[in-house]
């Protein structure tokens, strides 16, 4: 068998020519196509004000309108791809693009649940807003005021100035204190008295040191329960509102009512004792140390 270069040199011009006689069909289609998605680009891009200020009257949550400002833009590109698509005579290559995102999709799905699942409790607190920018709660073990809430992350600035990144998956499924949706809070303090005391009387002098403090609620009552014999005091529980007037104010008045009640037990002499031991060195207990008979045993008989 011998190779014909003639031959091979006519098919592959004629090859050629086939391409170029379909190139140049092709050619207004490609044109018309490049023309009708710059038209739909330019739709997408000028659309966003638009979209955005509709939204915008709908709802008053940021996050959630640019979320959905984000997919109309994304949707006006897709329908003008698959339009340009049918131009070009692709019909076959728009049902494998549908199906081949399809399979793309589910292992994308697989492969970033946890940003998707981040992604979808964003949407989610976008629409229920259980917090907002400024509010203070306590999350995951972190307290401080909330910063910045976007899709993904929710960033909040704790007391002692340090910025926390958690994630709204986080966030949303687990237990949320939001204390600036709750305008009012409740102090306790424990506090013990000496058992000479008489527990009347440090009952009606620490309500009082309370209820002369100028933050306590007027409207809310003065609470004091005995709670145990402790070691050394008669424990009791004291508690009254206040109104929430932020963390620094909260704990300054948790130190003032502190106070207000140390000096008020000075000037009635009440005392709050201190943790005492007694030492009993009797077998049977309650033998003084004086009387007990001090054996003194020969170092000998100690090391035989």
């Amino acid at each position: 068998m011998t190779f014909d270069l003639k031959e091979a040199l006519n098919v592959a011009v004629s090859k050629i020519e086939g391409w170029l006689e379909s190139f140049a069909a092709m050619v207004p289609n490609m044109i018309v196509a490049a023309i009708t998605f710059s038209l739909f680009f330019l739709l997408a891009r000028y659309s966003k004000k638009f979209t955005a200020r509709l939204f915008q009257k709908f709802s008053n949550k940021s996050a959630l309108n640019t979320l959905a400002t984000t997919i109309f833009q994304f949707l006006i590109l897709a329908g003008g791809l698959i339009v340009v698509l049918n131009i070009l005579e692709l019909e076959k290559t728009v049902t494998s693009l549908l199906a081949g995102a399809g399979i793309i999709g589910l292992a994308l799905g697989f492969a970033f649940q946890d940003i998707a699942s981040n992604f979808m409790s964003g949407v989610a607190m976008a629409i229920r807003q259980p917090i907002k920018v400024g509010d203070i709660v306590e999350t995951n073990d972190f307290m401080g005021e909330v910063e910045k809430i976007d899709l993904r992350v929710t960033t909040v600035r704790t007391f002692q100035g340090i910025h926390v990144l958690i994630p709204n998956k986080e966030v949303f499924q687990n237990p949320l204190m939001n204390y600036t949706k709750t305008p009012e809070r409740r102090i306790d303090l424990s506090v013990g008295v000496s058992y000479a005391d008489d527990l009347e009387k440090v009952k009606e002098v620490a309500e009082k040191a309370i209820r002369e403090l100028p933050f306590l609620l007027p409207d809310r009552e003065v609470n004091l329960f005995y709670r145990e014999f402790g070691d050394s005091s008669i424990n009791f529980q004291i508690m009254f509102w206040i109104q929430y007037p932020g963390q620094t104010g909260y704990l300054k008045a948790t130190s003032d009512s502190i106070m207000a009640i140390k000096k008020a037990f000075d000037n009635n002499d009440i005392t709050i004792p201190f943790p005492i031991r007694t030492l009993d060195f009797g077998i049977k207990g309650g033998e003084k140390l004086s009387d007990m008979k001090v054996n003194i045993i020969n170092k000998e008989l100690i090391t035989s």
